[in-house]
């Protein structure tokens, strides 16, 4: 019990730091790799929440789909922002 509730905590503050990386980073492809970390901590909480069916879904399309789609849209364009 406890250490089910110690790891939401530490899956927490981990994707918080993510989100922050990838809001405040100039870097696009950098900001696109902090948000799979943070796609990937929400997929450690949900697996510590007992949903396995929920975190299937959410890893293949947020962590797969998504991230592959920005870094092709990411190549079409300029890869830093000003």
């Amino acid at each position: 019990m406890i250490a089910s509730i110690l790891l939401l905590i530490i899956a927490s503050l981990l994707s918080l730091f993510f989100v922050y990386m990838a809001v405040t980073e100039k870097d696009l492809l950098k900001a696109v790799a902090y948000s799979a970390g943070q796609s990937i901590t929400y997929s450690i909480l949900l697996q510590a929440m007992s949903t396995p069916d929920i975190v299937m879904t959410y890893v293949a399309v947020s962590v797969g789909l998504y991230s592959a789609l920005l870094v092709f849209v990411i190549s079409k364009t300029e890869r830093f922002e000003r």
